[in-house]
């Protein structure tokens, strides 16, 4: 029985789930593994760890994520999707005690307050108009502890000319004017607004992809 995706003006990816695992690894040239390794050790995890995936497609990273945790010890991780077909993937390739899944949308979140050590989300926030962001991040911060490490990954302000030619092409090629509002650079002072630390950019890959790292304050201003 097929899952139902979740109501949402965000961009869901339904169509593309049962060629994701083969068209993610070509669109990262190579480097997904490299890349997902940088972002899990910018997690600081722990065995125990409660960890959330925001827009985590078939689960790919949210699986290599769960082998640093340890169910017995009370750690799992959650990947969420709005994308019905996405969730139903992950869950027959890569649930498990430790790795769970969700059909959920980023900008109304069912879980309680405080509930995750940390977050991530890879290039998910590219698929969400402004507004959508602004929940999602508020969403982010409702379910994060106090002093959980959030890590994003996503398109942002294109650093070299290769980056400035894929994010404009695919803007207007995919009719996706949510691109339009990351490479013009909102992502930062959303994630800011939403009440976080300010972000720190890590790196960026290709150009355009940029790796933010940010903290929720233990006490909120």
């Amino acid at each position: 029985m097929d899952l139902k995706s979740v109501p949402t003006r965000g961009r869901t990816l339904d169509y593309a789930a049962g060629i994701y695992d083969i068209f993610e690894p070509m669109l990262m040239f190579g480097r997904e593994g490299e890349i997902n390794e940088q972002l899990i050790s910018l997690l600081d995890i722990q065995d125990f760890h409660r960890i959330l995936d925001i827009g985590c497609g078939t689960g790919v990273i949210t699986q290599v994520v769960s082998t640093a945790l340890n169910s017995e010890k009370g750690g799992f991780v959650t990947g969420i999707d709005a994308a019905g077909k996405m969730i139903q993937g992950a869950r027959k390739k890569r649930e498990s005690r430790r790795c769970k899944f969700e059909v959920a949308a980023a900008e109304d979140l069912k879980f309680e307050d405080n509930s995750f050590d940390s977050i991530l989300s890879t290039l998910f926030f590219h698929h969400i108009q402004l507004d959508l962001k602004e929940k999602a991040f508020a969403e982010a911060f409702r379910v994060l502890k106090p002093g959980g490490k959030m890590v994003i990954s996503d398109m942002h302000i294109p650093t070299t000319f290769f980056g400035w030619l894929i994010s404009h092409v695919s803007r207007w090629i995919l009719f996706q004017p949510q691109i339009g509002e990351n490479i013009r650079g909102v992502l930062p002072s959303l994630i800011e607004e939403a009440g976080f630390e300010k972000p720190k950019i890590v790196c960026t890959y290709f150009g355009y992809i940029s790796i933010f790292t940010t903290t929720k304050p233990i006490s909120r201003p």
